[in-house]
């Protein structure tokens, strides 16, 4: 079984307050006469579903295509997470030998609504100290930011300085919990700070 937890890259689509709407603007198109059809993209770097490299937050972190492939691809754990905050408590229980967790909130059923939502769900700054002293090496969620917004940046320090690859924008909501292989491949853009990224789980 295979699940595609991307969203989908529209115009329509919510993006961070103060980023640009995605544009796909078709530049020629068989149905007016053109041999081919072709668009132009335009949208930031963190768009959607999207990874977030040491470079977006520290000056002089490893950049987008630097980051280490086995981090973004390997066994998963999936986990359910019902409470607005993520929070040390919510993490009690999850196996040791766990390298990658995405946690499935109700941010999942927010990408059913228009524009962007304010009361997502994020991830405690203690509890992102806490994945990090259990040597856990990608952390994703399933809305456009692990930290709360206008908080600072306090979770996404955390983990982008001790090298944790952060993966933001996925959509959970047809994935059950459970252990999956991650397979998490961004756009490789040169010294970039970020880049969009095509995520699916298999079982």
């Amino acid at each position: 079984m295979i699940y595609d937890i991307s969203i989908p890259i529209s115009p329509d689509m919510p993006v961070w307050p103060g980023d640009v709407n995605a544009e796909v603007t078709p530049v020629s198109r068989i149905s007016e006469g053109a041999g081919s059809n072709v668009s132009i993209l335009r949208f930031s770097t963190h768009t959607g579903t999207h990874v977030d490299p040491p470079l977006h937050f520290i000056e002089g972190g490893a950049s987008i295509d630097q980051l280490p492939l086995d981090a973004l691809v390997g066994e998963c754990l999936i986990h359910k997470v019902d409470s607005p905050v993520i929070t040390i408590a919510d993490l009690q229980g999850i196996p040791a030998r766990i390298e990658r967790i995405i946690f499935k909130t109700r941010n999942s059923d927010l990408w059913l609504k228009p524009g962007f939502q304010t009361d997502y769900t994020y991830l405690d700054p203690d509890a992102a100290q806490w994945l990090v002293d259990r040597g856990i090496r990608l952390v994703g969620i399933d809305y456009l930011s692990v930290d709360k917004m206008r908080s600072g940046h306090h979770a996404h320090t955390c983990l982008l300085q001790a090298g944790v690859v952060i993966v933001e924008g996925l959509d959970c909501s047809e994935v059950p919990e459970g252990m999956y292989t991650l397979i998490c491949l961004p756009l490789k853009i040169k010294g970039g700070d970020g880049a969009p990224a095509r995520a699916i789980l298999i079982k």
